[in-house]
């Protein structure tokens, strides 16, 4: 049985290979097991994730519904009022997340008002006991350190595929810009989330190869997002079949194998899986879903959250309460009357 009891940033593509095609029974099994050396089977983390400022992005993103340059019916909207993106939070929070994510549709980070609105919002939301991340486009070393400042926990910037790959769906930016913006995140000393997608079109050795460069990064990722492929229509990926869940089982047990302290988190897709797929992603090794108010994740299907608590419910599951929300409920028991 593959086990992990020390970290390895030394991973060779013939070992990733090995374990991605083991026989998925048995890979599951292997990464249940190590699941269970490092993390709580019985907990998973709720996350919200909420578009503060909706379309018109530059990029050329094959998949994305948010790209300016597709016709995809997505009413692009300005940068969310804080007020309102923290009264979402605190809803969210009520309801059992314990992240808070928010994304905006820009190919990178301008140091403008908008930014400093959106500084305000991660020192507000972190204020009030969540895990703030931020998905915001590339990012310099000074913009990441004022996030950090503010009180930012995590920043997302997925990889998406394989070097080799990548300019087969995005040209508006390199595989290296990506890399870049992740050392300044970890620079920063701000929590990386980082994972990617499949059913672009792409081989089972991109994948591969996808899971190669976030397992020998010098640190893991804290956070592995797993996304199949929602299928915007207006986006040149829209023709594409369904991703089959049971590639997304695959991917996720080699990623918990791969890099087992790491959140490995159930991200878009999950509107088209019934709850027995959803259940094997997690004994796989899956211990975060995102939620949000509607039914979608950001501008694609997702499944309601009074859905994703009855799942849980019935698989035995329970949210994940974060270091965050037990520092606030500790100095609030130990507080002077």
């Amino acid at each position: 049985m593959q086990t992990s009891q020390t970290i390895r940033n030394d991973w060779s593509l013939e070992e990733i290979n090995a374990i991605y095609n083991k026989p998925l029974l048995q890979l599951v099994f292997e990464a249940a097991a190590v699941h269970r050396q490092w993390h709580d089977p019985e907990k998973i983390q709720v996350c919200t994730l909420l578009s503060i400022k909706t379309g018109g992005c530059p990029e050329d993103c094959a998949y994305c519904g948010q790209a300016a340059r597709y016709q995809t019916g997505i009413s692009v909207k300005s940068l969310m009022k804080k007020e309102e993106v923290l009264s979402i939070a605190a809803r969210a929070k009520e309801a059992g997340s314990s992240r808070f994510c928010m994304a905006a549709a820009w190919r990178e980070v301008k140091d403008n008002r908008d930014f400093d609105r959106v500084l305000e919002m991660v020192t507000e939301v972190n204020a009030i006991g969540m895990e703030v991340c931020c998905t915001l486009g590339m990012l310099t070393e000074e913009q990441a350190d004022k996030l950090q400042k503010a009180g930012l926990y995590a920043y997302n910037h997925n990889l998406d595929s394989s070097k080799n790959y990548y300019d087969q769906i995005i040209n508006t930016r390199t595989y290296d810009d990506r890399l870049n913006t992740l050392e300044n995140v970890r620079k920063a000393g701000i929590s990386v989330c980082c994972g990617g997608i499949i059913g672009l079109g792409e081989t089972h050795n991109d994948r591969i190869a996808m899971l190669y460069t976030l397992s020998n990064l010098p640190e893991h990722p804290e956070s592995v997002p797993v996304n199949a492929l929602a299928r915007v229509p207006g986006t040149p990926l829209a023709y594409l079949p369904k991703t089959d869940s049971w590639e997304m089982v695959r991917m996720i047990a080699t990623a918990r194998i791969l890099m087992p302290k790491a959140m490995v988190r159930l991200s878009a897709g999950r509107a088209e899986m019934n709850q027995q797929e959803q259940a094997f992603c997690f004994m796989a090794g899956a211990n975060s879903i995102f939620t949000s108010e509607s039914e979608e994740l950001l501008v694609t299907p997702n499944p309601r959250l009074h859905d994703d608590f009855v799942m849980m419910e019935l698989l035995g599951l329970k949210p994940l309460e974060t270091k965050v929300e037990a520092t606030v409920r500790d100095l609030c028991e130990i507080a002077p009357n």
